[in-house]
C-alpha cells in the first residue's frame, strides 16, 4: 500500500513540474515577444533600460571580441545613456574582406549565440549558477580591461554586480528563471533596434557610420537588406531551439 502511494506522489509531483515548466515557458516567449515590440517603441530604450544597455554591452563585445580573434586589436567599448555605443579596433584581420564581414555580424549574431548558451545552461541548477557568474564576473572584468566611456564605467559594473548577488544570494528558482529572462533578452536583442538591421547607415555617438549590415555588404556579396534579415531570422531560430532543447 505504502508503495502504491509513493507512485502516486510521484506521477503528482512530476506532473506538477510539468505544468510548471509549461507556464514558465509560456511567460519566457510572452516576455520575448513583449520586449520584441516595446524596444520599437519610441520609449522602449528607457522602459527597458537595463536590458537596453546589456543589449548594447552584448553587441559591442561581439564586435570586440571576434576582432581580437581574428588576429585585430580590440582597443576600447563606449556605451552611451541613450544606450547606443560602439567598439574601437583595429589591425589587419585574419581572411582579409570575409574577416572584415565576421567582425561586423559578431555584434548583432554575439547576443543571441549568447543567451542560447545561457537558456541551455539552465537545465541544470549548478550549470545555471556558473552562467550567472561568468556573465556577472564577464561584465565586471571588460569594465576594466576595455570600457572607456564615463556612462559605462558605471552601468556595466553595477549590472555586473547585480548579476553576481542574484548568483550567490539568490534561491535557486529565482536564478533559474533570471538567466532563462537573461537569455531570451539576449536573443531578441537582435531586434532592439530593428531598423538598424535594415539600414546601410546610422548615426551612432554622434558619428554616421556603415551599418553592421552595411559593412557585411561592402565586404561581401548581396545587398545590406539580405544579411540584416538573415541574422534577424537566425536569431529567431536560436531562441526556438534553445528553448525548446531547455524545455525539453
Amino acid at each position: 500500500m505504502s508503495d502504491l502511494w509513493n507512485v502516486d506522489d510521484e506521477l503528482l509531483s512530476d506532473r506538477l513540474s510539468e505544468k510548471t515548466e509549461r507556464v514558465s515557458l509560456v511567460w519566457l516567449v510572452a516576455a520575448a515577444i513583449a520586449t520584441s515590440l516595446i524596444w520599437q517603441l519610441p520609449i522602449g530604450n528607457y522602459l527597458l533600460y537595463p536590458f537596453s544597455i546589456l543589449a548594447t554591452w552584448f553587441h559591442e563585445m561581439g564586435h570586440g571580441l571576434a576582432a581580437l580573434l581574428l588576429g585585430g586589436n580590440f582597443q576600447q567599448l563606449q556605451i552611451f545613456p541613450s544606450g547606443s555605443g560602439f567598439a574601437i579596433h583595429s589591425g589587419n584581420l585574419f581572411l582579409g574582406p570575409i574577416g572584415r564581414a565576421i567582425v561586423a555580424a559578431a555584434g548583432p549574431m554575439a547576443p543571441p549565440i549568447a543567451g542560447g548558451l545561457i537558456i541551455l545552461a539552465s537545465r541544470r541548477w549548478r550549470t545555471t549558477q556558473l552562467a550567472l557568474l561568468l556573465l556577472g564576473g564577464a561584465l565586471i572584468l571588460s569594465t576594466l580591461i576595455w570600457v572607456r566611456s564615463l556612462f559605462g564605467l558605471v552601468a556595466i559594473p553595477l549590472l555586473g554586480i547585480l548579476v553576481l548577488a542574484v548568483a550567490l544570494y539568490a534561491p535557486r528558482w529565482m536564478q533559474i528563471f533570471a538567466v532563462q529572462l537573461l537569455g531570451v533578452q539576449a536573443c531578441v536583442s537582435t531586434y532592439h533596434q530593428m531598423d538598424y538591421l535594415f539600414t546601410r547607415q546610422a548615426v551612432i555617438g554622434g558619428q554616421a557610420m556603415l551599418s553592421d549590415s552595411g559593412q557585411i555588404a561592402q565586404n561581401l556579396l548581396l545587398p545590406y537588406w539580405f544579411w540584416g534579415g538573415l541574422m534577424a531570422i537566425a536569431s529567431l531560430i536560436i531562441l526556438v531551439q534553445s528553448l525548446r532543447s531547455a524545455y525539453r
